[in-house]
């Protein structure tokens, strides 16, 4: 998913000085509590397929939604690189409500990316990346969301889906990415499987949060893109989920679904610099953009 965008330095400005003002949050979501999700993520180390810390990080996510959701179902499923490695992937859904006819599903990557491709330092590169934001950010979203809806219950069915494979290879050459959403594209949890809409959650936990309209999201799925930005306006948090494109598509999960027939959209701040580099680390993301985010997150499956 990998091109950044740039803003002006007059938008930029006029961010900062609205990052000042205090957001109260708007629903049961707790920020401070999914940043300490992904803390705990960080403590597993890299999440990279085949290592242990993607074996023992999996395996917490399946521990903690089964103590959220109603259902749990892993997809495990295995990926011969160009190369010639055999990954070994598993895709995690965790349905509330799962008779419910309508359904809204959510989306985010848990995996990371092998290596630090954009470091600075080109003896950096080949290191893996911590994935603070890139990564551990929307399963703590996903975890909060998970508390928000014990408390203050779903109108509509909700999976939430967490994809592995997503960050493993050469995005240029579209080789050995988006592994998971692939899979579960092609492996629906029923035939006639069709949500009212699908929201990809991607490095939404940046401390300086500007969160613009993805065009191919604007292209495929406005409707969608209204939905969102305008429950974020609703909030008051169009500081922060800004109603206006950003420069560049971005090649991300959203897109296995779209061509599946699925409604889907990336809600992802790549206005990012440690992107891809060991800089991506704990003290990049906050409370309060987890708390924004998770917000909008709970609001648009709670609203009556």
């Amino acid at each position: 998913m990998r091109k950044f965008h740039s803003i002006s330095a007059l938008v930029a400005a006029a961010f900062l000085a609205a990052a000042c003002q205090n957001d109260r949050p708007q629903t049961s979501f707790n920020g401070t509590t999914a940043l300490a999700y992904a803390k705990t993520q960080l403590d597993f180390g890299t999440r990279v397929p085949n290592s242990l810390g993607a074996q023992r990080t999996g395996d917490w996510i399946v521990a903690q939604m089964k103590t959220r959701a109603d259902t749990v179902i892993e997809q495990k499923f295995d990926h011969v690189t160009v190369k010639g490695d055999t990954l070994h992937l598993r895709n995690i859904l965790a349905r509330i409500h799962p008779a419910a006819a309508q359904r809204v599903l959510y989306l985010t990557h848990w995996d990371t990316r092998p290596v630090s491709d954009l470091a600075r330092d080109p003896a950096q590169r080949n290191l893996p990346m911590p994935g603070a934001n890139d990564g551990a950010s929307g399963v703590a979203l996903f975890l909060g969301l998970g508390d928000a809806l014990k408390k203050t219950p779903a109108t509509v069915g909700v999976d939430l889906l967490f994809v592995d494979g997503e960050d493993y290879g050469d995005f240029g050459a579209m080789k050995d990415v988006l592994l998971g959403s692939t899979y579960f594209a092609s492996h629906l949890p029923s035939p006639d499987y069709k949500p009212l809409y699908a929201v990809l959650w991607d490095m939404i936990g940046d401390k300086d949060l500007d969160i613009y309209q993805e065009p191919i999201s604007l292209q495929r799925a406005p409707e969608v893109v209204s939905l969102v930005w305008n429950e974020a306006q609703s909030l008051g948090y169009s500081r922060y989920f800004i109603n206006s494109p950003s420069n560049q598509g971005v090649t991300d999960d959203h897109i296995p679904l779209l061509d599946a027939g699925i409604h889907a959209i990336d809600v992802i701040d790549f206005n990012y610099p440690p992107h891809h580099t060991p800089e991506d680390t704990f003290d990049k993301i906050s409370a309060h953009s987890l708390q924004v985010v998770g917000d909008v997150a709970t609001a648009l499956v709670t609203s009556k």
